[in-house]
């Protein structure tokens, strides 16, 4: 018998609540998230107890998906339930996001209507429930393949990134408009998005990577393009390939113009490219970073002796020492009515500006090289500076670019082209990762 159903985001915002005996108030949602966050682990146990209220929650698409019950239920019944009821959903939403939840709530619910019965499961059959559910489920376009009417390259007028273009971007692609037949080029971008959630314990909460592999294609005569992939790369939960470090991915599609004959056994794509841009492949990996996250944060607030609030912020690049991240912005939440800011930084190039109208000191590092360590002193005045004041410093978000670099491996073997073009022709393959969301919990 179940009491409650809800879903949390992995930052432990509500996205759906339903009560379906009315044995226990909403307030148990913060309350399961606070057990889950004040574990030190990362794998919190699947069935927690608080009072007479037990807990039993799964992870799936990075999200919390719980169930709790008073009675003497079986565990694994419930755990059964919940994992049918994602695979319900993913049947409906044709994905497990946040923003597939957030924007089929309505459908969700009604599904959840239909499912359970006072407590009681009736069915979690796809066949039977679309006779019952009327309500349309709405596609989740950041997700939607091959929809890249709107997307450009490194950050370029997209929707899923937020950092500026760098400075490597400004390479023209197309040639101009007399020398377009002249020009024999090819653009290879592997380029992927990078979504992270880090505990203010330092544990991994959450680790999504959204990647794509997109070609440019300036050949004319180029009938056939044949890309290859890491020998070791691997879809699902499938038996690894090779003998070198695996490149894993949980989810990978392909463009309708991709031929797949050669992919299973030697992992290339054998492309029909046509002129201009298309993408010809994209991979999902959740709740998984095969590296460290690219930076870790350690803190300090506190209150001097004048009154002023102190924020201590030391910022470490876990990137390999040949890399460097750019165009690094880091977003501090301040309390409301902080008037003047005073720093200190440990280099000349940063920067940093309190912004009053977004309650945030805004920290800009133009280039931040793999292994090393820069911090920053913020000082701050802050009228009626009390206890609760401190608690408005909320989670750290940093927006970034990492070039030359993808976090899942995932790299470009050989480019070639057939039949063999005639002159020099140009083959461009290049790595590009954004920070998509990237928080920091203090």
């Amino acid at each position: 018998m179940i009491s409650q159903v809800f879903i949390l985001s992995s930052k432990g915002d509500h996205l759906i609540y339903k009560d379906f005996r009315g044995e226990a108030g909403s307030d148990v949602v913060n309350k399961f998230y606070e057990m889950v966050t004040a574990l030190p682990g990362d794998q919190p146990p699947v069935v927690m107890k608080h009072k007479e209220l037990h807990y039993v929650h799964i992870r799936q698409g990075g999200l919390y998906w719980v169930a709790t019950t008073k009675a003497d239920s079986s565990p694994f019944t419930i755990i059964e339930f919940l994992n049918r009821l994602t695979a319900l959903i993913k049947d409906y939403c044709g994905c497990l996001s946040e923003k597939s939840v957030r924007m089929n709530f309505a459908l969700i619910y009604e599904v959840l209507d239909e499912v359970v019965d006072f407590g009681y499961v009736q069915t979690t059959s796809t066949e039977i429930l679309k006779n019952f559910i009327q309500t349309e489920a709405v596609s989740s376009k950041p997700l939607s393949l091959f929809d890249i009417s709107n997307v450009g390259l490194f950050g370029a007028d997209t929707q899923q990134s937020k950092v500026a273009p760098s400075a490597a971007a400004t390479r023209p692609i197309m040639s101009s408009s007399g020398e377009q037949g002249s020009k024999n080029e090819i653009f290879v971008d592997v380029i992927e998005r990078l979504s992270v959630v880090i505990g203010a314990n330092g544990v991994l909460m959450k680790a999504d990577i959204e990647g794509e592999i997109r070609v440019k294609c300036y050949t004319p005569s180029c009938s056939e393009m044949r890309i290859g992939l890491n020998e070791e790369f691997s879809i699902g939960k499938s038996q690894l390939r090779g003998y070198g470090a695996a490149v894993r991915v949980d989810e990978c599609s392909f463009h309708q113009a991709v031929r797949l004959d050669e992919f299973d056994t030697y992992r290339i794509l054998k492309v029909c490219p046509s002129q201009g841009e298309q993408t010809v492949m994209q991979y999902q990996l959740c709740d998984d970073l095969p590296t460290a996250p690219p930076f870790r944060l350690f803190s300090s607030i506190e209150r001097d002796s004048v009154g002023r609030l102190l924020i201590y912020l030391k910022l470490r690049c876990d990137l390999p020492p040949k890399s460097a991240a750019i165009n690094v912005c880091i977003t501090i939440p301040v309390p409301k009515g902080s008037l003047s800011l005073s720093k200190e930084l440990s280099s000349p190039d940063q920067s940093a500006e309190l912004q009053p109208q977004n309650k945030a000191v805004h920290w800009e590092i133009p280039r931040f090289p793999g292994g090393a360590h820069l911090s920053a002193l913020f000082k701050l005045e802050v009228p009626g500076l009390s206890s609760a004041s401190l608690q408005e410093v909320g989670s750290v978000s940093l927006s970034f670019e990492l070039p030359k670099y993808t976090c899942t491996g995932l790299q470009i073997r050989f480019l070639r082209l057939s039949p063999i073009q005639p002159g020099v022709s140009q083959r461009w393959v290049r790595y590009v990762t954004h920070s998509d969301s990237y928080t920091i919990r203090i």
